[in-house]
Parts: structure tokens; C-alpha cells; sequence
């Protein structure tokens, strides 16, 4: 430990509560470890002394902060300080890239009417904190071919406390006699509570600068001018987030801010299609025929129920057809294939973005494969076997192939079983719906809601039925979505992957499937099974041989239903999360205790921090993908939620959690595939929505071939799309009870109408379907081959035209990779010629022993 004399005149309320250094005031805090004694404490004890002693082996330099000087009187502190030689030796051994020359590229990305984006601009200090420079990996023995102007900043604090937390990681806390290998690391220590908590500084309070002229306050920039909500107009300092934070949270915000962005396009587009709906509201003649006397109140409609179901009159759904024509119309249309074109131009795009992201964040060389070596502690602890790697060349853990094969199986069949709760779950509010919709039409055929003034004639059994069962659905998805958070986990633990980036793909693709059959069972019901199997009067259809007839959907189609279901389920989500975050966040005063103390009481950010950030977006991205043709609104509601997101975020990173260790990123990862693979899903339940959850398909194959006076218009449409059926073939089971049909009904009326095309009773091909269905029902293939073939045939095309990589990147990328060979070769030249100079008089520059040789297998973690 460092043997600096304690404190004596040094005033903690001046000294501490800003400071980021030693007592000194001198060496840097790059990491703090907190640990409290207890009724273990021997054996933790020896723990933490030989787990310290083997850092002060490795050369890092360590301060304690005794119990009696922390705010609480029970923590001690340890004070982690990274000297040069050790950070110099762990940046060779991590290829961390460092600058050597200012790029002289000059920048020709000015945009014409540049002056427009002014309102939106962050000050140039904020947005580029760093000048712009050529890098190469960091040589400790060509230490004078970089830029090195001050040894104690040449290292950012993000690269510094991600190189003290690779050794924090490995060093082991065992006697060497003991050659218990696999007593090692801080996250065991972690668990096993020798220690209570280890991160690195934030550089500052969050509302004001630090005191110390040495901090650079960047916490406090990134509060002032990032994480507040009134600058949810400005753009995002990217390179300050990453600089702070590190190519890991940098990209997450890069690519949520670029979703955004690409959201208000999709919103536009989508709010000038439901206002079309709006302004063409009185050229619906549909409506108009369902709403009037003359048609819809002469049209007696059969029972939607058994027994509890009365007669009805066609014009009793008057305000559901017009409310189904908003959202119901030639715009959903063209707003189905837009957004088939939008999801691909967003992808090509956010690709171009990530590349340049790449180049200027150091990123074009580094590969996820080499994290791959790096083994999980846990999978080193459970797997006892040993066996040689052929890539290093070392024995390592493994997991017998029969072990790893039986984990799988119990794993599928975990995944299959929860995913049959949640269809369970499902059908049994599908069940809901059936039996509740009989109670509601019974008790509301004489209800005193129908007479409320505005809302009244809107409360109808079909709106009751499908706004509670889409609330009891919704709470429902909540229930089970905490259930499955732990479940994945657990399912993922029992695999024992072999490396962290195994382990977050592991995990990705288990919440991915669980959510995504979670929120989504529910709208694919609405959108592709309601009404689609429901059978006609005399022979309906009953869900799995019981008592309850299969739903049917309004004469106006189900698409106004899945519109509600998604309202419910997307807006109750959002709602949801802002309010947990609310209840989680915490307010912390921040008085005069010190720096270390402050972060302490902080939340830890995790290693699966940003992973239920993405699990979120992508969720989302989902709603506003797949089933968008019902709801051409949605990208507005979510534009809004992801203005506030990012803001939010923002405010949670600054203000509620530790500042987390930095690590490298190059892409989102798994989530791009999954994108990619909703993206192409989405082209085909649009275009399904449109054929056979909407009317569009049956009223166009009306007007261009069915109308009788051949005119170009829908007159007659609602008499031609209902069949005829008579009452008194309707089976003793089915028909209403006494007292359940209105007063209006009585024995003159002999026929009822439905929802289908079959022919009258008393024809030769009697209740079978006409010709006219199949001609609907080939439009709607013809309609969903058609749309598909061109929607992929456009985003190949425009996949094919944008590159990934812009061409003044690629440029760039060679220009780089150039000046490394041509500097280094002169560089090594001008050495020769100076040693070749001094007539075979040499240096010894070797490494100090107290630095380690480091397997290759270890070189790169998940910290990168």
C-alpha cells in the first residue's frame, strides 16, 4: 500500500468533495474499490490483502481511506492510481490506438445551406473535445514516435480505467504456494462480497464544474448540454459521450439518435396519411350507406352470439365505420410500401453512419472475434475439464460436448415451454373476449350509455369487449415480462456460454424471443386470425369444440381493433417504463462528502445496462414496422417517446448511475440482425394487413368489377359485400332468447344479413361461397405477391446503390493506413542511423519484471 502519511492539516470539506486524485493531489484516481467489514471479515481480510499486494505487484499504485473518514463510518475506500510504465506496458499489450500525427485530410463534409442547422448546434468544444488525429496501436518501445505531450493526460480517463479494470480482472487473490488458479478477478470478489462495490470516477458534480483545475468537467458539459430535456433539439456530442463513456455507450446513443432522426420522416409521412383519411371523411360512401335509413337501418343483421345475442341493425355500427375509414383507406396503402422502402433506407443509412463512427472512433481494425478468447470467469470455475486450444496453443477450460448438448436440449425446451405460457396466456383472453362479449351485448342493448351526449353512441359491445380484453393483455405481457427477465437469465446461466460476447448473443436471442411473442401474439390474432374463421349462421365455428363461437369482425373489418389493441399495448408500454424510471430514480444531494462517496451511493450501471436500452428500441421498432398499416400514427408516437428517450437516458447515465467502464464497440451487435430479419417480416404482415385484415382489397374488386351500373364509384357496396340467411334454418342453440332481440323484431322478418359471400338459401350451390369471393380472395394474393416482389425489389436496389462505407471513409481508412507503414519505416530508419551512429553503443530498455507476461488468449476482453 502507498506508505503516504495520512491527512493530518488536509481540510476534507476543501479537499475531498471534488477531488479525483490522491492525497497528493498529484497521481490521478483511475478506479475505487469499497469494501465493509463483517462477521466473515478474517477470511475476506486475507482476501483483500493478498488481492492488494498482487496490484502493488503489478505496479499499480493504491491509497486507503480508513472507515472513520467515510460519511457513513463504515466503508473504506480504496484508491486505485495507474502509474505511466503501467499503462504504457498495458496499452502495448491491448493495442490501445493512440495518435501520432494531426490528419491532414481536409474536411469537405460542409453542407450547402449550412447556416439552417445553427439553432441545432452544440459549441465546437462540446462536439469535437479532441483534435482530429492519424492513430496506430500504441508501441511502448516506439514510445517517441507518438504525439506524447504530457504523460499524465496522454491517456484518457476512459482509457485509463479501462486498462486498470483489465488487471482488475486478472489479478488473482491467492497465495502462489496455493496454485488455486482459479481464485482470480474482481467480479468474484464481487460475489463472494469481499468487496461492496468497484468503478471508476465521474470527473465531477454534475451541476457545476470541479474546482480542481486539472478536471476537465466533462460530467458536467454532458449535463449542461446533452441530458437536459430542453435540449432535445440539439444535436447529441457524440465524441464527447464517447470520450467520457466509450465506444460501447457512444454507438448505443449514436444509433438511437440516427432512429430518431429517421422517425420524423416515417411520422410525417404517416400523420399526412391519417389526415387524408380525415379530409376524404365525407367521400367514404360506405359509411354513408351504413349510416342511413334507407340502407343500413332496412338491414337486419343476423346474431353475433348464442343465445345471449339479439338481431341488429346495420346502421348501429354507424360511428365504427367511420372511424375505421381514418386509418382504413387508399393511403394505407401507400403507407405500407413507404414504410417497407423507409426500414431499408434506414438500415443502408444507419451502415454508412457506423462506418464512419468506426474510422473516427479508432474502430476499423478491431475485431469482436478477438474478445472470443477471452473465457468467462464462471465458465473457467464450472467447466473442470482441460484441453488445447488450437488458436493459442495453451490448455484451457472446456464443456464435454455430451454436458454442452444436454444444457442445450433443457435450454430449447425451457424457451418452448415459457413461449407455450404466453400463448396460453393468450387464448385464454381470446376466451375472454368471446364469453364477454355476450355479457356486454346483453347487458348494453338497453343501457343507459347509449344515452351519455358525445361518447354515448361510441360505447358498444364490440368497444367494451376489445378495449378491456386489450388492458387485461396488457397487464398481463407486464407480469410475464418480469417473469422472463429472470428466466432468460437463468436459462442463459445454465448454458455456461464460453465468452462474454457468446453470453450477450445467448441473451439477446432469448428476450428477443420472449418479447417478441410476448407483445406481439395479441396483434397477430387481431390482425390474421379474427373473423377469418368463423363459418356463417347454422354453422358457425367454436373455439376448440366449446361453447364459444369464434369471434367475428365489424362490417367495417377488424382493422379499427387492431389499431386499438396497439394504441393500448404500445402507449401503455411507454407509459410504463418512464414510470419505472421515475420510481427507480433517486435524488442525491451530493453535500461535502467526498468524490468516491458520492458515486458510491450511485447506482451501478451493469453489464447488461444498455442491453434492456436495445431490448426496448427494438421492441418498439417492431410496432412501427410490422403492423404500421393499421396504425399510420405509430411512428409519431414513437418519434416522441424517442425524443424524450434519448434525453432521459441521457439524464440517467449523468445523474443516477456510476460512471461505467469504458468499453469498445464497433456495431450493436446481434441487434443489427435482428433489425434486419423484422425488416424483411414487416414487408410481409403489411402486406398481409392491407389483403385480409382491411377492405381495401374487396371494395376495389367491387368497383372495377361488380358494380352494377358499372360506374367508377361504391354505391351499393354494403348490400353487395352481406349475404343472406334464413332465420329459420338458424339452429335452436344459436338463436337469441327471449327477450335478448330488440322491440323492433318480429315474426315478418324471415332473413337476416352476414359477413361473408355465399349464396342465398334456397340456391342450387346453397351457403357455399360465390364467385366473387374467389376473385376477392385471388386480388388478395395477386395484391400481396405484387407489393412484396416490389417493396424487396426496391430495397435490394436501394441496398445495392448505397455502400456501406462512403467512399471519403475508405479514403481516409487507406490515407491511415499509409502514413503508419511510411512512419514507422522512416521512423525505424532515423533509429538505425542513430545507432549505427553511436559505434554499437546500446541501451538495455527492458520491461521491469514487476509487469507480467500475458497469454494470448488474454490479450483482448469484453472491456475492449
Amino acid at each position: 500500500l502507498s506508505s503516504l502519511p495520512s491527512r493530518l492539516c488536509i481540510d476534507k470539506q476543501q479537499h475531498s468533495k471534488d477531488s479525483v486524485f490522491f492525497r497528493d493531489g498529484v497521481r490521478m484516481i483511475d478506479f475505487v474499490l469499497s469494501y465493509v467489514e463483517d462477521k466473515d471479515g478474517e477470511r475476506k481480510q486475507e482476501r483483500r490483502r493478498l488481492y492488494e499486494a498482487n496490484l502493488v505487484n503489478v505496479g499499480l499504485e493504491l491509497e486507503t481511506e480508513d472507515k472513520s473518514e467515510s460519511d457513513d463510518g463504515k466503508t473504506y475506500f480504496v484508491k486505485i492510481h495507474a502509474p505511466w510504465e503501467v499503462l504504457a506496458t498495458y496499452a502495448d499489450v491491448l493495442k490501445v490506438k493512440v495518435p501520432f500525427k494531426t490528419n491532414d485530410i481536409p474536411d469537405n463534409s460542409e453542407m450547402p445551406m449550412n447556416w439552417l442547422s445553427t439553432p441545432f448546434r452544440l459549441p465546437e468544444h462540446i462536439m469535437h473535445p479532441q483534435p482530429d488525429y492519424f492513430t496506430a496501436p500504441f508501441d511502448k518501445s516506439k514510445s517517441d514516435f507518438f504525439l506524447i505531450d504530457n504523460k499524465d493526460t496522454f491517456f484518457s480517463p476512459s482509457t485509463r480505467n479501462r486498462i486498470v479494470y483489465y488487471i482488475l480482472s486478472r489479478c488473482s487473490y491467492f497465495r502462489d504456494e496455493c496454485g488455486d488458479k482459479d481464485k482470480k478477478g474482481i467480479k468474484r470478489l464481487l460475489n463472494n462480497g469481499t468487496y461492496t462495490a468497484s468503478f471508476p470516477l465521474h470527473d465531477s458534480r454534475y451541476w457545476t464544474r470541479s474546482k480542481d483545475a486539472n478536471c476537465e468537467s466533462d460530467r458536467y458539459s454532458l449535463h449542461k448540454h446533452w441530458a437536459r430535456f430542453f435540449c432535445f433539439f440539439k444535436e447529441q456530442p457524440l465524441n464527447l459521450i464517447r470520450k467520457y463513456y466509450g465506444e460501447k455507450i457512444g454507438i448505443y446513443f449514436a444509433w438511437l439518435g440516427f432512429y430518431t432522426e429517421m422517425l420524423l420522416f416515417a411520422a410525417i409521412v404517416g400523420t399526412i396519411c391519417f389526415i387524408y383519411g380525415i379530409l376524404t371523411y365525407d367521400e367514404n360512401e360506405w359509411s354513408k350507406e351504413i349510416c342511413s335509413e334507407e340502407v343500413g337501418g332496412n338491414i337486419v343483421m343476423c346474431p353475433l352470439c348464442d343465445k345471449k345475442c339479439g338481431f341488429w341493425k346495420l346502421n348501429t355500427t354507424c360511428n365504427s365505420s367511420w372511424q375505421s375509414h381514418m386509418f382504413d383507406n387508399v393511403g394505407t396503402v401507400f403507407f405500407a410500401i413507404f414504410m417497407g422502402i423507409w426500414v431499408t433506407l434506414f438500415l443502408e443509412f444507419w451502415k454508412r453512419r457506423q462506418a464512419r463512427l468506426e474510422y473516427e472512433w479508432d474502430l476499423v481494425d478491431f475485431e469482436e472475434e478477438q474478445q472470443q478468447l477471452q473465457l468467462r470467469p464462471e465458465y473457467e470455475t464450472k467447466c473442470t475439464g482441460r484441453k488445447l486450444n488450437r488458436i493459442t496453443q495453451e490448455m484451457e477450460p472446456y464443456l464435454p460436448i455430451t454436458s454442452k448438448c444436454a444444457r442445450t436440449f433443457l435450454s430449447g425446451a425451457t424457451v418452448l415451454l415459457w413461449i407455450s405460457l404466453i400463448i396460453a396466456c393468450i387464448i385464454g383472453v381470446i376466451a375472454y373476449r368471446l364469453a364477454v362479449y355476450a355479457a356486454f351485448a346483453s347487458i348494453m342493448k338497453d343501457s343507459a350509455t347509449t344515452h351519455i351526449q358525445v361518447v354515448g353512441p361510441y360505447i358498444t359491445p364490440q368497444l367494451a369487449t376489445s378495449v378491456t380484453a386489450s388492458c387485461i393483455n396488457f397487464v398481463i405481457i407486464m407480469i410475464l415480462n418480469l417473469m422472463y427477465e429472470r428466466v432468460a437469465v437463468w436459462i442463459t446461466d445454465m448454458e455456461i456460454p464460453k465468452t462474454h460476447l457468446e453470453y450477450e448473443n445467448k441473451l439477446v436471442v432469448k428476450m428477443f424471443l420472449f418479447q417478441f411473442v410476448n407483445y406481439y401474439s395479441s396483434c397477430f390474432y387481431v390482425a390474421f386470425f379474427k373473423g377469418k374463421f368463423v363459418g356463417y349462421p347454422g354453422k358457425y365455428a367454436y373455439m376448440f369444440g366449446s361453447t364459444l363461437r369464434n369471434e367475428e369482425c365489424d362490417p367495417g373489418g377488424c382493422l379499427i381493433e387492431l389499431t386499438t389493441q396497439l394504441v393500448i399495448v404500445m402507449t401503455g408500454k411507454q407509459v410504463w417504463v418512464q414510470m419505472k424510471r421515475s420510481f427507480k430514480a433517486r435524488n442525491h444531494p451530493e453535500s461535502l462528502y467526498s468524490r468516491w462517496e458520492q458515486d458510491h451511493d450511485l447506482q451501478s450501471f451493469g453489464n447488461l445496462g444498455l442491453f434492456y436500452e436495445y431490448l426496448e428500441m427494438v421492441i418498439q421498432f417492431g410496432f412501427i414496422t410490422l403492423f404500421v398499416a393499421s396504425f399510420p400514427l405509430a411512428p409519431l408516437l414513437a418519434l416522441i417517446n424517442n425524443i424524450i428517450e434519448v434525453r432521459v437516458d441521457a439524464w440517467k447515465l449523468t445523474t443516477q448511475f456510476r460512471r461505467p467502464v469504458a468499453a469498445k464497440a464497433h456495431s450493436i451487435g446481434a441487434w443489427q440482425e435482428i433489425l434486419n430479419g423484422m425488416a424483411v417480416l414487416s414487408v410481409v404482415t403489411n402486406a398481409f394487413i392491407v389483403a385480409f385484415t382491411s377492405d381495401m382489397i374487396p371494395r376495389l374488386v367491387y368497383m372495377y368489377a361488380y358494380q352494377p351500373d358499372g360506374e367508377m364509384n361504391m354505391k351499393g357496396y354494403i348490400n353487395n359485400s352481406l349475404s343472406v340467411f334464413n332465420i329459420s334454418a338458424i339452429p335452436l342453440a344459436s338463436k337469441p332468447d327471449d327477450g335478448e332481440s330488440p322491440s323492433w323484431y318480429n315474426s315478418s322478418i324471415t332473413t337476416c344479413r352476414y359477413r361473408d359471400y355465399r349464396y342465398a338459401s334456397g340456391h342450387e350451390k346453397e351457403y357455399s361461397h360465390t364467385m366473387q369471393f374467389w376473385h376477392i380472395l385471388a386480388a388478395k394474393l395477386a395484391f400481396i405477391i405484387i407489393v412484396e416482389h416490389v417493396v424487396f425489389v426496391v430495397k435490394f436496389f436501394v441496398a445495392w446503390m448505397i455502400p456501406d462505407v462512403p467512399s471519403d471513409v475508405r479514403a481516409r481508412v487507406k490515407r491511415e493506413r499509409y502514413l503508419v507503414q511510411e512512419y514507422l519505416h522512416n521512423y525505424e530508419v532515423e533509429k538505425l542511423k542513430i545507432q549505427l551512429s553511436q559505434n554499437g553503443h546500446t541501451d538495455c530498455s527492458c520491461t521491469p519484471m514487476i509487469y507480467p507476461s500475458i497469454p494470448k488468449h488474454e490479450v483482448l476482453s469484453e472491456c475492449l
